[in-house]
């Protein structure tokens, strides 16, 4: 790659770096507290000793505890298991829920990964979090207090909390999108790219990241990213117009 190539390559990748910042700083946290507050909830609601979300990563594949909630809950976070193993590998293979009131005589459980976390349930109730017809986690609860089994309301009350869960992957996305937001920008950059050009290669491959028209949120990322070059001046009038574009949201959720 000549000079000029380089130059226009590092810029690029200044560019989605700066992008990927500012999507992090908007979208902080938010799945993570979702997924957790389905949880807790999930718990609550059954009266259960533990429920737990694991979402599949790649490169190597497997399933990762995300989060957990409930007295006998705690010990699953953090924990990795291939994505065919156990009873939450068999529900996110097959996408199929299921509901098992022992555990134990189930040949597709996985005792020694549950030994890993410091609780052997006696029962499980288990359903697939789908996004867009794609698997991407499974959502579990241990244990009623109240019935050593999971009737068919409850697994359909844990199939509305599994569509909230993929909800809130869907919509923090960020990690994932940086990565294709990079990869896009650097197969454009040529030699004879301008400055210019490049910072308008960057903004495009960021608006291509929004596959919901109608919630740009890569684009509102893009326009504040760009702000940085604005004067003090221009950032005073930019911070007033969101203070009263925040303030006509809020009321709007009100008034709801």
């Amino acid at each position: 790659m000549s000079d000029s190539g380089l130059t226009a390559a590092l810029q690029a990748l200044r560019l989605a770096a700066r992008r990927s910042a500012v999507a992090r700083r908007l979208d902080a946290g938010a799945e993570q507290d979702l997924l957790q507050t389905i949880v807790e909830a999930t718990v609550a609601l059954f009266e259960a000793e533990a429920a737990s979300i694991a979402l599949f990563e790649p490169d190597p594949d497997r399933l990762v505890y995300r989060v957990a909630a409930g007295a006998q809950g705690q010990g699953a976070i953090g924990l990795e298991v291939p994505p065919t193993r156990g009873i939450v590998g068999f529900v996110y293979s097959t996408a199929q829920p299921i509901a098992l009131s022992d555990v134990l005589s189930d040949p597709r459980f996985d005792r020694a990964t549950a030994e890993r976390t410091g609780y052997v349930p006696r029962s499980i109730a288990a359903v697939p979090l789908i996004d867009r017809e794609q698997t991407v986690g499974v959502l579990q609860v241990l244990d009623k207090r109240t019935s050593p089994t999971f009737t068919l309301k409850d697994m359909e009350l844990l199939a509305v909390f599994a569509t909230q869960a993929a909800a809130a992957i869907r919509a923090a996305r960020v990690q994932r999108d940086s990565e294709r937001l990079l990869r896009a920008v650097m197969a454009r950059v040529g030699d004879d790219t301008t400055e210019e050009q490049v910072d308008d290669l960057v903004s495009a491959a960021a608006a291509e990241l929004d596959a919901d028209a109608e919630a740009p949120f890569w684009q509102l990322v893009d326009r504040v990213a760009q702000m940085r070059n604005l004067s003090d001046r221009e950032t005073r009038l930019v911070t007033d117009i969101l203070e009263v574009v925040a303030t006509h949201a809020s009321r709007g959720r009100r008034s709801v």
